[in-house]
């Protein structure tokens, strides 16, 4: 048999791996991930969008040498299958090089270790003018000198500096790139406040880090508010091939009782029903949240329930884990063990815990009142606290919000049960039991959308209307607003 080596040919590669699919969040984490890795305590995210605008990450990892250095710039520096230390979230041996040059077309990397600092860099424009994998090694005291933030890499012990300089894919479009990066600079900041939240909030076990992104700290965002009343279920613990995945379910505070700060932190109020479902770690690093795999749909019922789920590195062929470490699938018999544990959360999850009793209530109709049965067998109603028409109460001030629920605590005990039961069994007809106008109705619906400002957040509003009391009665109006109908409240 004829052999012949075929090398892939470098400008080529180096440019058609950009376009692996990296956010600038995505990719300033998996930079992160290496720090962790080299048991940093604290990472910084500098950046400098005027002029020669760059961005730089340092970290007082344990640094690098020459050869660890050289290692670590090449492409493909570890075989995904080789078995990793626990502590490890790498996975392919590509992430430094396709996270940092999805975003520039100059990537330096600097490392001190046992007081010496080396340097390398990948040029995109030098590799293909020199057509081959031409890494360029800084190794001057110029050349060193003139790497951004080189003199903060000089105060550690040992660490390593990450630079990323001619951001040519973060310029694409951009009139003001300044302004443009302040925005960016928002969505890193709440990327990485939850994806590394463990490791933020110095969870027991492991070594706790501090990011800051120019100068100041980040803080960790816990989507399941352990600090407060949430509820922990048991936990379950899967063996797969020798190693344990562990299984924890969640069932957040409802709605009412969550300041507006929490309400924030959980996804905004607009999108608490879309941070429900499956939490997955790697290694205590979340990779991939707010889905059900397809197992469940999201719906309101299920809204406050969240399943914590750690994965060791040692089963990333198992759940499909890609380059970037945003999508992990689970295998089969992981998604067999989970749907016993979607079922169990699901019944937690349509208890209204915050009332006193069963509902009684089961159609997929949101009604205004709910019928429960009490502990001593009788029944008693409550307004629904999950209703639209109650939910826009959940942004006002504390105060109001206080004011408002003790205005239904004393409608639900005032309720004149002697006196309705008299009526209702009376021949004289009940005046309240008359239909509302479609008048009524819309002005309701207009009141409603006027308060939501994107048209994502009225679009779900309006599905969740289609199926609440009154609006469900009126799928005309329904209809209508969906398709362009006047939402500012007049006719």
């Amino acid at each position: 048999m004829k052999t012949i080596s075929l090398p892939p040919y470098a400008p080529t590669l180096i440019e058609s791996t950009r376009a692996i699919g990296y956010t600038l969040e995505s990719a300033i984490a998996d930079i992160v991930d290496n720090s962790i890795s080299a048991a940093a305590s604290s990472a910084e995210i500098f950046f400098f969008p005027i002029g020669d605008s760059y961005i730089a990450i340092l970290d007082n990892g344990y640094g690098m040498n020459t050869t660890e250095l050289e290692t670590a710039m090449r492409y493909g520096s570890q075989n995904p299958n080789d078995k990793r230390a626990t502590t490890d979230l790498g996975r392919f041996g590509l992430g430094l090089k396709t996270a940092s040059l999805s975003q520039c077309r100059v990537l330096t990397v600097a490392s001190k270790k046992d007081g010496i600092i080396e340097a390398r860099r990948w040029d995109i424009d030098h590799v293909i003018k020199s057509g081959d994998w031409s890494l360029i090694v800084l190794d001057t005291e110029d050349e060193i000198e003139s790497i951004p933030r080189i003199d903060n890499l000089r105060e550690f012990e040992s660490g390593t500096l990450v630079v990323w300089q001619n951001l040519d894919r973060l310029k694409v479009g951009e009139l003001n790139f300044d302004r443009s990066m302040g925005r960016k600079m928002d969505d890193v900041r709440t990327h990485l406040s939850l994806v590394f939240h463990r490791y933020l909030g110095g969870e027991t076990g492991l070594r706790k880090l501090q990011i800051k992104m120019n100068g100041a700290t980040i803080d960790h965002t816990d989507p399941f508010l352990i600090r407060r009343n949430t509820q922990v279920m048991a936990d379950e613990e899967l063996l797969i091939d020798g190693a344990k995945v562990i299984v924890r379910p969640y069932i957040l505070p409802h709605i009412s009782n969550l300041s507006a700060e929490e309400i924030e932190e959980l996804g905004g109020k607009e999108g608490l029903r879309k941070s429900q479902g499956f939490y997955v770690y790697r290694n205590k690093r979340l990779l991939v949240w707010g889905t059900w795999f397809r197992m469940m749909r999201q719906g309101e019922l299920s809204k406050l329930a969240r399943i914590q789920v750690d994965i060791p590195n040692d089963l990333d062929s198992l759940w499909t884990l890609d380059i970037k470490k945003s999508t992990a699938i689970p295998p089969e018999i992981v998604r067999n063990n989970f749907s016993s544990v979607i079922e169990r959360l699901a019944e937690y999850s349509k208890r209204t815990w915050v009332f006193r009793g069963k509902k009684e209530t089961h159609d997929s109709i949101v009604h205004v009142w709910l019928r429960f049965k009490g502990r001593q067998g009788g029944s008693y109603y409550a307004i629904n606290r999950d209703h639209p028409l109650v939910e826009v109460f959940n942004d006002a001030s504390p105060q109001i919000k206080r004011n408002f629920e003790n205005l239904l605590n004393a409608i639900e005990i005032g309720i004149p049960l002697s006196s309705l039961f008299l009526d209702m069994n009376s021949d004289k007809p009940i005046d309240n039991d008359s239909d509302i106008t479609m008048q009524e109705v819309e002005r309701l619906l207009q009141g409603l959308l006027a308060q939501i400002t994107t048209n994502a957040g009225k679009a779900e509003l309006m599905d969740r209307l289609a199926v609440s009391e009154p609006f469900v009665n009126y799928p005309q109006l329904i209809v209508k607003y969906k398709t362009g109908g006047n939402t500012n409240g007049g006719h």
